[in-house]
């Protein structure tokens, strides 16, 4: 249920099959309901098996239309400036996409679909700067070959697309980190490097998988779970140019956490390994970036320097360009004197518009007050 296909699949489907298929504009408002939270962790017996093995596919072929994912950037740019974020870095995939009629969408074209939206009154008024990473999906049997085909596509576009992201469930042996270590190499020697983002740690068992993830060249560790154990690698990341992508509601919706106050996220922070808040599957979750800080003031007693170095480090550890780190990091220091300002001065907060449904299940007094 709730599979999703266009209307070019659809056509090649047998009449049998096609009983199975309702046009979303035909669903009614229950089941326009069920569909929204069919892709959503919101029961307590779903976790990382629904996640991981059931969400991303019901997606479907919405994950290969070309507008539909610069519809919902705009609309992610136009969220995050409700929350005063300055800079997103997401991950996307550019190859695979499909016009209406099922010919091939040319990943150029859907890079400059994408760089056009950028472009746009409605995304200029975000005031939200976008990168790009091309993500790989770790453990399918051609993943090597999409590797070598994003770094020559991020190699040809690094304005806009300044990375590579390896991706999907690190309990798949066959996505294990060392796989990519000899194409990599191969890939280094034939142009300048690409940053790399890794997920790596999201287990909640002790393996290498960091270690060996900072041997691929590394540059960010996606998650960093079980970094607390594997000392001697937590020792080598103290004060060191790696940082860790910290997600607090996704470990703990992901069942990697039992609960927030043992996440090792403060462990890391307060020895010295940089770390930065990050939302990961913000739609699956129903939350959104303020609920991870939420989270992090509230159970980690987090003080306004350790929250300045939070956003700091997020943005001294982007993979955009030198010169644009150096002034959008002007900006935040801006933007950070102008919020203490405003509080000095007692300059009224604006209300919150929206409570997400994490959030209101999680703390019910944020969502009453």
């Amino acid at each position: 249920m709730f599979h999703t296909v266009s209307a070019f699949t659809y056509e090649q489907l047998s009449s049998c099959e096609k009983n199975n298929y309702t046009l979303l504009t035909n669903l009614s408002e229950m089941q326009k309901q069920a569909f929204l939270n069919s892709i959503r962790l919101d029961k307590p017996h779903e976790g990382r098996d629904e996640f991981f093995q059931t969400h991303w596919q019901r997606l479907g072929d919405m994950l290969l239309n070309p507008h539909i994912q610069t519809y919902l950037l705009l609309k992610n740019m136009q969220a995050y400036q409700q929350e005063n974020v300055l800079y997103l870095e997401t991950q996307l995939q550019v190859s695979d996409m499909r016009f209406p009629d099922g010919s091939p969408y040319s990943t150029q074209a859907f890079a400059e679909l994408l760089i056009d939206m950028l472009k746009s009154d409605a995304a200029q008024k975000t005031n939200v700067e976008v990168r790009f990473q091309i993500h790989i999906v770790r453990f399918l049997p051609n993943a090597t070959q999409q590797l070598e085909e994003a770094w020559k596509f991020v190699d040809g576009h690094r304005d806009y697309f300044v990375g590579i992201n390896f991706v999907g469930r690190e309990d798949n042996d066959k996505g294990y980190p060392l796989r990519f270590l000899s194409t990599l190499r191969k890939l280094r020697a034939q142009s300048p490097p690409v940053s790399l983002s890794v997920h790596a740690g999201e287990s909640d068992e002790p393996n290498t998988h960091i270690k060996d993830t900072l041997l691929l060249g590394a540059d960010r560790i996606g998650h960093g779970y079980n970094l607390i154990e594997d000392p001697d690698t937590l020792l080598m990341m103290r004060n060191s140019p790696y940082l860790v992508e910290i997600n607090l509601i996704s470990n703990l919706l992901l069942e990697y956490a039992e609960s927030i106050d043992e996440h090792p996220f403060p462990e890391y922070l307060r020895t010295g390994v940089p770390v930065t808040l990050s939302t990961d599957d913000r739609g699956m979750w129903s939350s959104n970036l303020t609920d991870e800080y939420y989270l992090a003031v509230t159970h980690f007693n987090l003080s306004w320097d350790e929250l300045v170095e939070l956003n700091t480090n997020a943005i001294t550890h982007s993979f955009m360009s030198g010169e644009d780190r150096e002034t959008l990091l002007l900006r935040l220091k801006k933007e950070t004197q102008r919020f203490i300002d405003n509080r000095l001065n007692n300059t009224p907060i604006a209300d919150v518009q929206q409570h997400y449904t994490f959030i209101c299940s999680y703390a019910p007094a944020v969502c009453s007050e």
